[in-house]
């Protein structure tokens, strides 16, 4: 008797045991979800603004506290989206200045670090570099238009070089500051151990200069498709910014609006493939490896 009553006690407390494990296991995983779903939030919530700020603007618009004509609304700017890409025309335009950008940002990737490195690996360099760049990013790009078109012509050649002139500044000036800052002794060492001038710049100076070069990258990014902006609009037959200007004779707002999105979009697209690259890159930074998570 007292034998089966310890039994079913013994049971009883098994049971009970269970339970609690079970309840406390349940919790966790929720607990766990809740996080995961807060974490999921908490990455929309830097598109909150942009997306208060078009409730605000379509409002605004529907209300006629602004008008339609000089502001197109956030509706009629994506129905006029929607028709140029059922038609084609901005999908042609996007392509073509598509190509500009890369071509112009590719001779700037180039020439930017190619002076970079002989800017900062060689006071004589430096001498004969920097001064002539410092005063020429220093000049307005609608300055220098007119001369583009007199020595290239009005074709694609002075469009993508406005692009790569823009460009070149910022990865420039970003990897002269990187190059100037690798720690000297490692310079020594490089010395003491032997390594030729080309395994020094590949193995110790490009890796250690290279968050300053990323930084310079991304800057050059936007600024492309500032340049961009002022190139199509002069003497284009093709791209986004001859679409805004032809939208421009006959006052369609809509057109303009769809033309300005296009760039802003870009220039984000572009920015956080920069700031992808730079988390790879760089993931032994611990800023890097949070922005992988």
């Amino acid at each position: 008797m007292h034998y089966r009553r310890a039994l079913n006690v013994e049971i009883g407390a098994r049971n009970m045991s269970e339970t609690l494990i079970s309840i406390a296991s349940r919790g966790r995983s929720q607990g766990a979800s809740g996080r995961i779903t807060l974490r999921e939030l908490g990455r929309f919530r830097r598109y909150l603004s942009p997306l208060l700020l078009v409730a605000v603007w379509q409002a605004a618009c529907a209300s006629g506290f602004v008008s339609t004509r000089l502001v197109a609304s956030p509706w009629q700017i994506a129905q006029t989206a929607a028709s140029l890409i059922a038609d084609g025309t901005l999908t042609s335009n996007l392509g073509v200045s598509l190509l500009r950008a890369g071509a112009g940002f590719s001779i700037a990737a180039v020439v930017g670090v190619t002076l970079a490195l002989f800017s900062g690996l060689s006071r004589v360099g430096e001498d004969l570099v920097d001064a002539p760049l410092q005063i020429m990013r220093t000049l307005p790009a609608l300055a220098l238009v007119p001369l583009f078109i007199l020595w290239f012509g009005i074709g694609e050649t002075p469009k993508v070089l406005l692009v790569a002139l823009g460009a070149t500044f910022p990865i420039y000036l970003n990897l002269h500051k990187g190059v100037r800052s690798i720690d000297p002794k490692l310079l020594e060492m490089t010395r003491t151990l032997g390594l030729s001038r080309l395994d020094t710049i590949r193995n110790v100076i490009l890796p250690g200069a290279l968050p300053d070069l990323l930084i310079g990258v991304r800057y050059a990014v936007g600024v492309s498709w500032l340049m961009l902006v002022v190139a199509e609009q002069v003497n284009a037959e093709s791209g986004i910014g001859h679409m805004m200007m032809d939208a421009e004779d006959f006052l369609r707002t809509d057109i303009i609006m769809v033309g300005l999105l296009v760039y802003g979009v870009l220039g984000l697209l572009s920015d956080q493939i920069v700031r992808f690259l730079e988390a790879k890159l760089l993931v032994w930074r611990p800023l890097a490896r949070g922005a992988t998570r």
